[in-house]
């Protein structure tokens, strides 16, 4: 009797972990607009599997707008057909598996230690801002994550048991983790090196066999990898990021980011004194207690999958940079799970592990009010402009946006409302829109204004005030698309929506 109201005890406390997992996934989950990259799930995705083949795969010799294989978008393009392409309706997808990810959590801590263990973690995943900001975006990242904890679940417990089921799974998760983002290798990797680590050689031909079962899987994309690899190599957009990237990685797995800057101070604060805490009480057990211990080779492990992925990311971006920390989202999750374990069980006095839980709680809770309240760049009041600009143009107007950012979350908003807008720098990193994916969307870009303007006797031109400040900073006066508009048209109006600006040009 007293077995069995225990179990309830934990069923019931799981039940509310999930429950909450789930208020705060929904927390304002359609207040937002959805951002370009958002807009351009839907508008690809809705297009079917055949289109998104032709608008990655096609044209050879072009940058890849999307350099992700399809899985997510397929599995979006079902989605949407059952439920529609609210933003409710899409981004509720993303926080299906951002609950999945929780729940998976708790079976993975319970199976490390016990479930309190298991809860404990589940509910620091269930509140992380980092985790939550994911779950709440029409992007494959979630899906990412929830596979790739699916595969270090079915590889402990493969481990354990020995069982082929498992490592099954295994392989079938890392296949379709890495259909869903190229970079799930980061992650992929180190874990699969886990059984070579701790010197398990039974666990190390499982996954060998599992492995190369995943990979046969993923053969057919395999064989396009380098094509891709080729046509984003020269023209992607990311930095190759500096030693400062790390540390805004370990920002991003607690408090997230952007952050306002005067809660800068307190997120490093957080960050720092809890991972210092668990590092140091990781360093003490290791030496007190030694690697031969079962709970301190578990913590090691935890610490190991928590770092080594973003370590190795950053480590590969020196020579070709693609790091971006939402690829980080499963090390984020392992991060919490390791955190839980520094604290609980490696003998912190409990007046100490209330403070580190209050700590972190209190960061977190922090990054959750910052999530649901920031409405800056790359967000806009697109669905309110569109409205705006369906009442007051006419159909010998010309609505013309500076680039796609715009453009595509407009469009999503408003699929009826003609709007051009202009390409991106010939060559630069930010020019990802291949022509052949211009096609499948339907949305082809202008050349240059003039091209874009035509005989119109009004333009509405819509810019990132950003945009502007970026060409002011390198001394120009204004930009140069609308010093063209400024020599051929008089302006008559600029109106200031939030983040965007919206200028009204007429002809002399």
């Amino acid at each position: 009797m007293r077995s069995a109201t225990r179990k309830s005890k934990q069923r019931s406390a799981f039940y509310l972990v999930l429950f909450l997992a789930l208020a705060i996934r929904l927390l304002g989950i359609s207040a937002r607009p959805l951002w370009y990259d958002e807009a351009f799930s839907v508008l690809f995705a809705s297009k079917g599997p055949a289109a998104m083949v032709e608008g990655t795969l096609g044209g050879a010799n072009e940058p890849a707008a999307e350099e992700h294989p399809l899985f997510y978008y397929t599995l979006l393009w079902g989605w949407m057909k059952a439920f529609g392409e609210s933003p409710l309706a899409v981004r509720a997808f993303s926080a299906l598996f951002g609950i999945g990810i929780v729940a998976l959590v708790y079976f993975f801590g319970r199976a490390l230690f016990d479930d309190v263990f298991g809860l404990l973690a589940a509910s620091l995943v269930a509140i992380s801002p980092f985790q939550v900001h994911y779950a709440q975006e029409v992007r494959m990242y979630a899906l990412m994550a929830f596979l790739l904890m699916g595969a270090t679940c079915a590889l402990w417990m493969g481990t354990r048991s020995g069982r082929w089921g498992w490592w099954l799974l295994f392989g079938v998760c890392s296949a379709l983790a890495q259909y869903t983002h190229n970079l799930a290798a980061f992650y992929l990797v180190p874990l699969a090196l886990t059984p070579l680590l701790m010197k398990d050689w039974r666990s190390l031909r499982a996954v060998i066999l599992s492995g190369l079962g995943a990979l046969l899987l993923y053969t057919p994309w395999l064989l396009r990898l380098p094509a891709q690899f080729a046509k984003i190599q020269g023209v992607f957009w990311i930095d190759r990021p500096s030693p400062a990237r790390l540390v805004t990685a370990l920002l991003t797995f607690v408090t997230n980011l952007p952050i306002p800057d005067n809660w800068l101070p307190i997120a490093l604060f957080v960050t720092f004194s809890t991972v210092a805490l668990a590092l140091w009480h990781t360093l003490r057990v290791w030496r007190t207690w030694g690697r031969a211990d079962e709970g301190v080779r578990i913590g090691l492990w935890l610490l190991y999958l928590a770092f080594v992925p973003p370590l190795f990311l950053f480590l590969f971006s020196q020579w070709q940079p693609v790091f971006i920390e939402r690829v980080l989202l499963p090390s984020g999750v392992i991060f919490f799970v390791w955190l839980v374990w520094a604290f609980s069980q490696t003998g912190m006095p409990k007046v100490i592990q209330f403070l580190a839980y209050s700590l972190l709680i209190g960061g977190m809770l922090l990054g959750i009010y910052n999530h649901v309240t920031y409405a800056g760049f790359p967000y806009g009041p697109y669905a309110k402009m569109d409205a705006y600009l369906a009442e007051n143009s006419s159909p010998d107007n010309v609505i013309l946006h500076s680039n796609k950012l715009t453009m595509l979350p407009m469009v999503y908003y408003n699929r009826d409302l003609p709007q051009r807008y202009l390409t991106d720098p010939p060559g630069s990193g930010s020019d990802t829109l291949a022509p052949v994916t211009q096609e499948v969307l339907g949305l082809l870009v202008d050349p240059d204004p003039g091209v874009a303007v035509g005989d119109a006797q009004r333009v509405w031109f819509v810019i990132f005030a950003r945009a502007i400040g970026e060409y002011q900073s390198l001394g120009h006066s204004t930009h140069p698309q609308l010093e063209w508009l400024n020599s051929h048209f008089n302006l008559e109006n600029i109106s200031n929506w939030d983040e965007l600006l919206l200028y009204v040009y007429v002809k002399e």
